[in-house]
């Protein structure tokens, strides 16, 4: 694969390992199709980590066809979590999941060094991939060419897979289609979680990478039989930790052929997801786990507060008409 010169141009002197990289074919790289549960960071009352919780939720998930989970995503608070508090929950996770899941990590930190470096220490607790989101405090510096050489050498020096994350209404940056295009040509770069809400850019840039062996998940399940029409692979859903069975029945439909089918549950899907991520996110996500009496969900740390008593009964009556909780007694 021939190396990208305005990219290469950036980076000079001994520690460009990347130039030796660059001789990976696109068929080796990691097959991230399917659906991924970015699962919630379990705490107790006292807001400690609810170890034998995550053990239970990740015991209930198994019995879903999910192709992995992510540990330390946006679902996982991972902004309000210490560093060995976010390395210990990939640990732990690692341990109560089969060998045939991948486990991504979320790992950004606002550095690149720090992104690196957590980046390897997740990997050696267990993640099969790292899930990497910009830096944006300092929004206004973050230009394409900062960006360019954030992810590159993050994807130069760790030693697992990275998949991008494009997450514009929290950092305040949208990952242009030329930017992706260009980050794709790295062979430790394995694909993109994009929740830019836009299909068209989806469409786009699994276009502009088609022969890469770049992926593209979607991660909106609002969004998810449109992403799998234009080439998505699957996505990384926070519907998947109430309903990963109706998203992985969403998938094997638009594989069947069965479009009708698929648009019907896609439907369904709009509301109640749009309540647990886009309107009342992660509070919300945790009593939907709750109310169904399965899973754990419990509270938030803060300051993140809980759902109030009517968006809970907004919540229970959004997923009970679409079949997706049982009706209470």
């Amino acid at each position: 694969m021939a190396v990208n010169k305005s990219v290469a141009g950036l980076f000079s002197g001994p520690k460009t390992c990347f130039l030796r990289k660059l001789s990976g074919s696109a068929s080796s790289r990691l097959d991230l199709s399917g659906i991924f549960a970015p699962i919630p960071t379990p705490f107790n009352s006292d807001e400690s980590l609810a170890f034998d919780k995550l053990e239970h939720n990740l015991g209930v998930w198994q019995k879903i066809p999910l192709r992995g989970y992510l540990v330390q995503g946006s679902n996982g608070e991972f902004k309000l979590l210490k560093d060995d508090e976010r390395v210990e929950m990939v640990r732990r996770s690692r341990h109560f999941i089969s060998k045939d899941k991948l486990l991504l990590a979320g790992s950004a930190c606002e550095s690149t060094r720090a992104t690196i470096e957590m980046s390897n220490l997740m990997a050696d607790a267990g993640a099969d991939a790292v899930l990497i989101i910009n830096p944006c405090y300092y929004k206004s510096a973050m230009n394409e060419e900062t960006l360019l050489k954030y992810f590159w050498r993050v994807a130069d020096e760790c030693r697992v897979p990275v998949v991008l994350y494009n997450m514009p209404a929290n950092t305040g940056i949208d990952l242009s289609v030329p930017l992706i295009t260009k980050l794709a040509k790295h062979p430790n770069i394995a694909g993109l979680k994009d929740s830019g809400a836009d299909v068209g850019k989806m469409a786009q840039v699994v276009h502009t990478t088609k022969g890469l062996g770049f992926q593209v998940l979607s991660g909106s399940a609002g969004l998810l039989l449109p992403a799998l029409v234009v080439g998505c692979v699957g996505g990384i859903n926070g519907f998947a930790n109430t309903n990963g069975a109706e998203l992985c029945q969403l998938i094997s439909l638009f594989k069947e052929g069965k479009l009708e089918e698929a648009g019907e549950l896609q439907r369904k899907i709009m509301h109640p997801n749009a309540l647990i991520t886009r309107i009342w996110n992660v509070p919300a996500t945790k009593a939907v786990m709750d109310a169904g009496g399965q899973l754990y969900g419990g509270p938030c740390r803060e300051p993140l507060a809980p759902v109030t008593k009517e968006q809970l009964k907004t919540l229970i009556e959004a997923f009970v008409k679409e079949g997706f909780l049982p009706k209470p007694k």
